[in-house]
């Protein structure tokens, strides 16, 4: 009887024990605030923009992604890029993409893209702010304004985008430290000739909502496109509110918005996302200081749920985002 009792009781702890494995690998969706209804916050400035060589359309805005590859090779973007500009029946206006500070500009996958008629983010990973003001990275700073000047074409560049993030500080130093860099680089790519540059100054939504990352900003003489990376990751709500801060912020300032990336994690489940991304077109439609987007088509490597923000496969999600980049408004 003792041995019979202590089976059942294995039994039993067995399947409380597989019920709750699987609420953890199949977490249900919270319920979500309804976005509907809801006014978009809007930006006052209606143009023109100082914008640099890269210039934003006189109406409507480009649309853009990040496609992360399965590869991460010429053969692996390529068909990455494809696949979705297949599924969205279109071409991307802006395709970014993320070099390390040793990584130049100019590879065979960036030519081809080039060769069809797209245009570059490059979300540029420079290093240590004060090393590079002692002058340690002179010689790759040079090379890359060469490579980039050799593009021939109006690139973006996002130099050390995010700069506000607390996990950075140890390679920021400070919004001062950043600023310097940033002129100091600038400066080179001048004497290098790279005019072909829009320089592109690319904080995160929580740093304004913190109150931080203005500290980083340095200047409106030195910056093109002003920009805000933002996600409906950790918490659900509407984009106008992420990035409010942010756009208050950028329109005391008469430069051309770029939402550099934005996304909706898979945690808050296909309906959600879809009335997430619907909210978002119609918020970037209403603010008229916004001339282009980018999402990030991605799951990065062990990130839960609420940090995975890829749309294929998620058939009401990607619809709507099928619908915004279709809408004329999005093909200026």
């Amino acid at each position: 009887m003792r041995r019979a009792a202590a089976g059942v009781l294995i039994a039993v702890l067995a399947i409380l024990s597989a019920c709750g494995h699987d609420k953890r690998e199949n977490p249900s969706p919270p319920p979500a605030p309804d976005l509907s209804g809801r006014p978009p916050a809007v930006a006052v400035r209606g143009g023109p923009f100082a914008a640099g060589p890269f210039t934003p359309p006189e109406k409507g805005a480009y649309v853009g992604a990040w496609i992360k590859p399965d590869e991460l090779t010429h053969i692996g973007r390529l068909e990455a890029v494809g696949s979705l500009e297949t599924s969205l029946g279109r071409r991307l206006d802006i395709l970014n993409t993320y070099r390390r500070f040793e990584q130049l500009v100019g590879t065979e996958s960036d030519k081809e893209f080039l060769a069809q008629g797209q245009s570059l983010m490059v979300s540029w990973a420079t290093g240590d702010n004060r090393s590079i003001l002692d002058g340690e990275h002179d010689r790759l700073i040079r090379q890359q304004a060469r490579a980039i000047r050799q593009v021939k074409r109006p690139v973006l560049l996002r130099m050390r985008w995010e700069m506000d993030r607390p996990n950075l500080r140890a390679t920021m130093w400070s919004g001062a430290d950043y600023i310097a860099a940033w002129k100091y680089v600038r400066a080179i790519f001048k004497k290098e000739h790279a005019d072909n540059v829009s320089w592109v100054w690319c904080p995160t939504a929580e740093g304004f909502q913190r109150g931080e990352a203005a500290d980083f900003y340095p200047g409106d003489d030195q910056v093109d496109w002003t920009c805000v990376d933002v996600y409906a990751g950790a918490t659900f709500q509407p984009i106008g509110e992420l990035m409010g801060p942010f756009l208050q912020w950028a329109a005391q300032r008469p430069k051309p918005i770029i939402i550099g990336e934005f996304g909706v994690a898979k945690a808050w489940g296909s309906a959600n996302r879809a009335a997430w991304l619907k909210d978002a077109e119609r918020t970037f439609k209403a603010n008229k200081q916004i001339k282009a987007i980018a999402y990030f088509e991605s799951d990065p490597e062990g990130n839960g749920p609420n940090q995975q923000f890829q749309l294929s496969g998620d058939r009401q999600a990607f619809g709507a985002f099928h619908s915004l980049a279709r809408d004329p408004y999005f093909n200026p």
